[in-house]
């Protein structure tokens, strides 16, 4: 008799690790014979004795995926942008802050506009304060609004809303040297500000007279701490919209909405170019774009590259660093052995593609490190400084602090060296939607006593994700 064939576990790929196999030598009792001259329960001679079936084992229970959060009814949904026949800069702008993407022709040529502006720039900026500095955003657009919000607004806004997350400010001088925050109480509650996201470990104008100074109101203290440290929990943060931004580039890649991200940025500085300094970042590069997502979408988009060689240009004229009130220095990256002086960076040309080595390439790739002076870097381009350069620089040039962004920070910032010459300001929460980090800005009044606005990312409510993409994007350093 030809017993049924045993598939074992591995052969199939689709039985429970604890289903429990008969025998080879075993048969069920409603097991049939398919050999008909036989008639005694027999094969060769040996007496098959009918064995109990197995118990049947129920099928293990599908894992209930959790449910998703539909947005809110005032939630911005993304899609492309209906525009009157007429319609200007001002409808351009309330199009791109409900996540809509503008028509090609009228891309392009918001493109020029903003070309016109960053060409009467000079490589250097200077901004006045009170201003607010900002670090990477990476195509996270529900994110900025929400920086934006906390922030007091944009500018020109007068009806600003309030933060759908909980804030919390720091001062410098609440900072003990020579990192970042000390109590670890504070930082629990630092990162546990927002239940919406994961904890995780990883590493990047004035059109009006008036300048309004940031300010909060229902602030109340949350208690300080031994270590120094000290937070106010912030209900509510307005503004008159009067502030200076700084933004310290890599507005694209690997969110979701890179391409509507850059064009509010860009309506922004169209309409307010002394209140909005876009700085360049690495990820402001045509090759870089290419291979981390802003192509791409564009592509996806347009169903062209035609947008994407238009922003690119719009790259190539972005300021290579901005100073506030001739004393705060603000680049992407770091420094370069080239330059000792800011003067030095003024005459770099600067309206070409990033190139991969240089002083150029150098202020847009560097990082402070604890290294005695210069070191390569991993990443392949830039250096690694040390504490001394950084002294050294900001005695040469007469500054108090280089601002820069370029990496990512768990606790939204952190201060490099003993005497804390530079710091790491990084602005998009939860970044690639996974690495559960929270995010700042940096706010500096005349006193140029920085103050940090601690964020979390929205939360699911009040954000839209793109068809297909439910998933978090891979991470890279």
């Amino acid at each position: 008799m030809d017993l049924p064939a045993v598939v074992t576990e591995q052969e199939s790929g689709i039985f429970p690790a604890e289903f429990i196999y008969p025998p080879e030598d075993d048969l069920s009792d409603d097991w049939e014979s398919t050999d008909s001259s036989s008639s005694d329960n027999s094969d060769n001679g040996v007496l098959l004795t009918p064995q109990p079936a197995e118990p049947e084992i129920p099928a293990r229970p599908l894992p209930i995926p959790p449910k998703k959060k539909m947005p809110a009814p005032n939630v911005p949904k993304p899609g492309p942008a209906k525009l009157s026949k007429n319609g200007g800069l001002e409808e351009w702008l309330e199009e791109a802050k409900q996540c809509h993407y503008l028509p090609e022709a009228v891309m392009k040529q918001l493109c020029e506009m903003v070309k016109e502006c960053l060409m009467e720039e000079s490589n250097i900026q200077p901004v006045s304060t009170p201003v607010t500095i900002c670090g990477d955003i990476h195509g996270q657009f529900y994110d900025l609004l929400e920086l934006f919000r906390i922030a007091g607004g944009m500018p020109g806004e007068t009806n600003v809303q309030k933060p759908t997350t909980k804030t919390t400010i720091i001062s410098s001088d609440d900072i003990e040297p020579p990192t970042e925050i000390t109590n670890p109480k504070l930082k629990k509650k630092i990162r546990s500000s927002d239940s919406g996201i994961e904890s995780a470990s990883g590493e990047d104008d004035d059109e009006e007279e008036q300048r309004g100074r940031p300010r909060t109101a229902g602030a109340s203290s949350r208690g300080g701490s031994a270590g120094g440290d000290s937070a106010i929990g912030v209900n509510e943060i307005s503004g008159s919209g009067n502030q200076n931004f700084i933004f310290l580039g890599d507005f694209v890649d690997r969110g979701y909405f890179s391409l509507e991200t850059f064009t509010l940025l860009m309506c922004l500085k169209a309409m307010y170019p002394d209140k909005i300094t876009l700085v360049r970042g690495n990820h402001e590069s045509r090759q870089i774009t290419q291979v981390y997502g802003f192509y791409e979408e564009c592509q996806q988009k347009y169903g062209n590259a035609s947008v994407w060689k238009s922003c690119c240009q719009v790259f190539d004229f972005l300021v290579l660093a901005a100073i506030v009130d001739g004393e705060v220095l603000c680049v992407h990256g770091g420094l370069s052995p080239e330059i000792r002086t800011v003067d030095q960076i003024r005459v770099v040309a600067r309206a070409q593609e990033i190139p991969h080595e240089g002083a150029f390439c150098d202020l847009v790739w560097s990082d402070p490190e604890d290294v005695e002076t210069w070191a390569v870097s991993p990443r392949g381009a830039g250096w690694l400084f040390g504490d001394k350069v950084a002294t050294e620089f900001n005695h040469v040039n007469g500054l108090k602090l280089i601002a820069r962004a370029h990496q990512l920070v768990n606790e939204g910032y952190k201060y490099h060296f003993s005497n804390k010459s530079v710091v790491t300001v990084w602005s998009a929460p939860n970044y690639c939607y996974r690495c559960g980090n929270v995010a700042s800005i940096m706010n500096v009044g005349e006193d140029l006593n920085p103050k940090f606005s601690i964020f979390s990312a929205v939360p699911e409510d009040q954000r839209a994700v793109p068809a297909g993409r439910r998933g978090a994007g891979e991470y890279f350093l």
